[in-house]
């Protein structure tokens, strides 16, 4: 009899914590940024650049 093989999984859960972290801060910024009267889109790229330049300073962070 075989033992079913288990699949790695497609994120590690460090990934994952850090990746939903960087949604939260993201989403916050880009919402203060367009309470500040900002158009959305420039909310919006508030709030990507601000995620995308959190993921490093998390990874550095969270081990």
């Amino acid at each position: 009899m075989t033992t079913p093989q288990s699949t790695p999984p497609f994120l590690s859960l460090h990934t994952a914590v850090i990746l939903l972290i960087a949604f939260v801060f993201g989403t916050v910024m880009g919402i203060l940024t367009a309470l500040t009267g900002v158009p959305v889109a420039g909310a919006i790229a508030a709030g990507l650049t601000s995620a995308a330049a959190n993921i490093p300073v998390l990874r550095t962070l969270i081990r």
